[in-house]
């Protein structure tokens, strides 16, 4: 893949697809394996980010018992976070008693991780664990380190392979950057 121009803004390759498909199934497996005998986890895609990873992540564990459902949030304006996070969509699904799997395309600063798990937690599930496909560890403000994570990037913008630039680029099959001058 060449340069892509979204916005007006120049992007650049940074995680193929196919880098991105090995780690969406070590995740998986990873997830299995912690979940021991519970075979009927629900996992809890954020949206609108995730649901491309959700969706070939929640194949990859290949658990026939196993639900999806989904949340939105919402803290992106262009390229940063408002720092403000607003719920769009809940909850809508009982998760009492329930090993949840939190499916998050990005983990940047945390605040969104803090505000859900703090959201779930009155709901009383058996556990929560977060997968993401990205984090940012030196973005990190909060201490809401993902369990499971695809990849550890730098604190650069991306987007692609369900990442988005004011609703943009989401389709994109790699993950790019924005370059740099």
């Amino acid at each position: 893949m060449e340069e892509t121009v979204v916005k007006g803004m120049t992007f650049v390759p940074y995680i193929s697809e196919a880098e991105i498909q090995e780690q969406v199934n070590r995740v998986a497996r990873e997830i299995v394996e912690s979940l021991g005998d519970d075979k009927a986890p629900i996992f809890l895609c954020v949206l609108n980010g995730a649901f491309v990873f959700a969706a070939d992540l929640f194949r990859a564990c290949d658990l026939p018992e196993a639900e999806i459902t989904f949340i939105r949030f919402k803290s992106y304006e262009g390229t940063s976070s408002t720092g403000v996070i607003n719920q769009v969509m809940g909850l809508t699904e009982d998760i009492e008693g329930r090993n949840v799997i939190i499916i998050e395309d990005i983990v940047d600063t945390g605040v969104t991780s803090k505000a859900l798990r703090e959201t779930l937690a009155k709901h009383n599930p058996k556990s929560v664990k977060m997968a993401a496909l990205l984090y940012k560890p030196k973005s990190l403000t909060t201490g809401q380190v993902p369990e499971f994570v695809g990849f550890e990037i730098p604190s650069k913008f991306i987007l692609g392979y369900g990442l988005d630039l004011d609703g943009q680029a989401r389709g994109l099959r790699d993950i790019l950057v924005l370059k740099e001058d």
